[in-house]
């Protein structure tokens, strides 16, 4: 069996997604073997080039430079717990993300499907449009990343999605064999074409995954049948706390496969609930 955390919109608590999995795996005693993340980590190793929303948050939560703060220089506490944790995070980039450091580290793993973007290497980044296995045992899961946002007024800014990551992943058209997960930020246009991305409703409509997995809109949590009648789509609700200090249902989730069967499941609120806003980085 593989089994996958989920999470989307950490926005700079990177730290945050690998202590709920150590607290899941010590209470429901199950391995943990990998972890998604559908963009917005918030990667900021430069404080100078943060975005105009991620410093005005960062002002009054510094939760929103972890990346800046914990994972471009090695502390040695978290380093050991990231060690003996021993589980990557992959991603995929969110519209809140320095991409201008992310396009000199995908020039340099060229010949790489995906890349570490931090000092520990636990956390890494998946490039738009490339096909990814991962392996355990005899078990296989496939998927694809494909990062930013959608834009309809035709911007070139790098947070929203590049020609060249389209040109890519439209390689992939004639592709028939059913691919598990397609992970992306931004939704599809379907529930309104002022919204979304129209290059994720063209993927979904050429390309047969199983699950689609997305964040970014701040809508609930939602799991339905894709237009495509193929592919069940799901809405992953940010992991961001809430006014109480408390993080929101359906903010991680649970994947498992096993004998090409998938099961996705919320983790209880009764169990993101161990985790507040002033505590979860003290535990």
């Amino acid at each position: 069996m593989i089994r996958v955390a989920i999470f989307s919109d950490i926005h700079g608590k990177i730290l945050l997604p690998f202590k709920m999995v150590d607290a899941y795996q010590k209470e429901y005693h199950k391995k943990i073997d990998l972890i998604i993340q559908c963009g917005d980590v918030g990667i900021y190793p430069n404080l100078d080039n943060l975005d105009n929303a991620t410093k005005k948050h960062a002002k009054h939560d510094r939760d929103e430079l972890g990346f800046h703060d914990d994972f471009i220089h090695i502390d040695q506490k978290i380093e050991a717990f990231l060690t003996a944790l021993n589980v990557k995070m992959i991603c995929v980039r969110g519209n809140h993300e320095d991409h201008d450091f992310l396009d000199d580290l995908e020039k340099q793993y060229a010949e790489n499907s995906l890349f570490p973007v931090d000092s520990y290497q636990y956390v890494w980044l998946c490039k738009s449009g490339e096909l990814q296995n991962f392996q355990k045992d005899h078990e296989y899961l496939s998927f694809l990343g494909f990062g930013r946002i959608g834009d309809r007024k035709n911007r070139t800014e790098k947070r929203f999605i590049q020609k060249y990551e389209y040109d890519k992943i439209k390689k992939l058209v004639n592709h028939r064999d059913l691919i598990d997960l397609f992970i992306t930020h931004d939704s599809d246009n379907s529930g309104d074409p002022g919204y979304g991305s129209k290059e994720i409703r063209e993927i979904l409509d050429h390309i047969p995954f199983q699950y689609h997995f997305f964040g970014h809109t701040g809508k609930p949590y939602s799991s339905e049948l894709d237009l495509n009648g193929i592919t069940t789509s799901i809405k992953v609700k940010e992991l961001e706390f809430n006014d109480l200090g408390t993080l929101p249902e359906n903010c991680m989730l649970i994947l498992e496969k096993e004998n090409d069967k998938i099961q996705v499941n919320p983790v209880p609120v009764s169990f993101t609930n161990l985790f507040t806003k002033h505590t979860w980085n003290h535990k």
